[in-house]
């Protein structure tokens, strides 16, 4: 059957129930795979799931692997990701995945079960008020109490979730209102009063954003997540090429500008570059573009870019002024508002200052001191953005693994760097390239895991196993809680407190024991072959990588510190 024709049968007003009007919005909303796991309150849910073979539902092995899925699944592709789990623990299971959503302005409809309306407030078996509980990290939340407004309000949750600074909406459905029946009829128009996101830019204020590129003479770019949200890589391209302005971008904008562009300078802040960091702390002009100034960016607010008049791009106007003062807001849609100034914009007086960003980053590049004896977690990003020729989805935890990545895997496309940026998600990573790789089959799709955060989700490979999904998973096993240890060291005199994770578990032999093929390396022979047999497999396979214990990310800024004040590390 082709999407008219399935179209046309799902808008065909029968008589429903609300299970059935649900699997049938979400179709309609063109879901493709909803990720969960059932429990009491939505038996009619999964009831309603039996037997229809145009709803895909992929279970998983926790509910916070089920929401990390549909994360992943969203960022990669730009659609909103869908889970479903039931009341209670089920709900309460998923509020770290929908506050990693909401701190990242990720789209999601997170759906949750409900014991029935007539025991809502009396302390029943699995009954948790999941939209009081998750009312601060939500955009916006729904408890449907009659069947009647089901679909009507499936429909909004998609349109906020994905407009304006996109997040996610959680809808709670009360057992009793998924059995109910009423006809079903699916609102062809959205209409929210009071939710209007202003998208189309105040002509006047680009103009006066141009101007000041005009007059600037060490200007930069700082851009954010926004920009590939938005879909404007292709806009902020035209735009730095046409200003001549370096650009900088943060955690999650990696790929929203191509690291191989001569005006890249890498990434900012705590862990960024030096030739970043330095321009950011002389420039005359700093344009941040979708981008929400985070702590680990400007690190001491006070002394972040003194020199710089701050113009800001974002289509949420709460974040302009927020953290930093700003002379030139621009609120709108992040493409919309570059389009509008790619029509007019002319070049700052900047080659003198491309010149001397060229000289830092050719004297100051990212470094590490590499061993022949050691496995180095740095040369083993880099082995991997080699043999996967730069162009893998990879996804990563929170932590040292995840800087490592962030500074040796180069992206030159959007959508393709999935980390867990403002929450910072122990246990994100894996269960996301789920999600990924569901979303974009045919992609390699590569997973790289600290050995802490691998143990909090190390469950999910059974449905690698048991649906094949060929995510080849890194785990960079230094046998302790890596950034914790840096800081402990560097900060608190070395003195070292629960951060050993010896007697973790053979990861070998646990890939193996959910049936996915485990390999182990412990030098660069070893490692290159490993990951050669990953890449040469068509199924899922898990690389250990047994990497230096001791080793730290560089460059490091300290906390309450200014961003010129960089620990260079080996490089030092």
């Amino acid at each position: 059957m082709d999407s008219e024709e399935l179209r046309t049968r799902l808008l065909k007003p029968d008589v429903i129930s609300g299970s059935e009007i649900l699997l049938r919005s979400l179709l309609l909303e063109g879901v493709e795979c909803v990720f969960g796991y059932p429990g009491g309150a939505v038996l009619y849910i999964y009831d309603a799931m039996h037997g229809n073979p145009d709803f895909k539902h992929l279970l998983t092995r926790h509910e916070q692997g089920a929401i990390h899925a549909a994360d992943g699944y969203a960022r990669s592709t730009g659609k909103v990701g869908v889970c479903i789990a039931t009341s209670g623990p089920g709900a309460t299971n998923l509020v770290t995945g929908i506050a990693t959503a909401y701190m990242d302005s990720v789209p999601l409809v997170v759906i949750t079960g409900n014991v029935a309306t007539t025991f809502i407030g009396t302390d029943a078996f699995q009954e948790a008020d999941i939209t009081g509980i998750t009312m601060p990290i939500t955009k916006h939340s729904y408890l449907v109490r009659d069947v009647k407004d089901l679909a009507k309000t499936i429909r909004e949750a998609f349109h906020i979730a994905n407009t304006g600074r996109k997040g996610p909406v959680l809808i709670d459905i009360p057992k009793d209102v998924s059995s109910h029946l009423t006809e079903f009829r699916y609102p062809e128009e959205v209409g929210i009063r009071g939710y209007n996101p202003t998208v189309m830019p105040n002509k006047g204020q680009v103009n006066k954003l141009l101007q000041a590129i005009e007059e600037a003479e060490r200007p930069v770019i700082l851009a954010g997540g926004g920009v590939v949200y938005a879909g404007a890589h292709e806009e902020l391209l035209e735009f730095a090429q046409k200003t001549r302005i370096p650009v900088t971008t943060t955690l999650l904008g990696l790929g929203g500008f191509p690291s191989g562009n001569d005006l890249w300078m890498g990434m900012p802040g705590m862990h960024g570059t030096w030739t970043a960091n330095t321009a950011l702390q002389n420039c005359d002009l700093l344009i941040g573009i979708g981008a929400r100034f985070d702590d680990r960016v400007t690190m001491k607010v006070s002394a972040f870019a003194p020199k710089a008049k701050i113009a800001h791009i974002d289509v949420d106007p709460a974040e302009i002024g927020k953290t930093v003062p700003t002379a030139i807001p621009c609120v709108g849609d992040v493409k919309m508002v570059l389009e509008l100034a790619n029509q007019k914009a002319k070049p700052a007086k900047s080659e003198a200052w491309i010149k001397q960003v060229n000289e830092w980053k050719t004297e100051h590049p990212l470094s590490y001191k590499d061993s022949e004896e050691e496995l180095k977690p740095q040369w083993v990003v880099e082995m991997i953005h080699r043999q996967t020729n730069g162009d893998a989805f990879v996804t990563t935890d929170v932590g040292q693994h995840q800087m490592w990545a962030a500074q040796y895997y180069r992206f030159n496309h959007p959508r393709r760097w999935i980390s867990s940026g403002g929450l910072g998600t122990m246990g994100f990573g894996f269960p996301s390239a789920i999600g990924v790789q569901v979303a974009n089959p045919d992609a390699t799709v590569v997973s790289i895991n600290g050995d802490g955060g691998m143990q909090m989700c190390s469950q999910e490979l059974a449905i690698c196993a048991i649906h094949n999904i060929p995510v080849k998973i890194a785990v960079l096993n230094n046998q302790v809680l890596g950034m914790v240890r840096q800081w402990q060291e560097i900060i608190h005199g070395q003195r070292f407190s629960h951060i050993d994770l010896a007697g973790s578990p053979d990861f070998v032999k646990l890939a193996e024991a959910y049936g996915v093929k485990g390999l182990r390396a412990s030098n660069k022979e070893e490692a290159e072959a490993a990951w050669q047999e990953a890449m040469n497999t068509p199924g899922p396979v898990l690389v250990e990588f047994v990497v230096r214990r001791d080793e730290n990310v560089y460059p490091m800024v300290q906390a309450g510190t200014s961003i010129s004040e960089m620990i260079m590390g080996d490089a030092e």
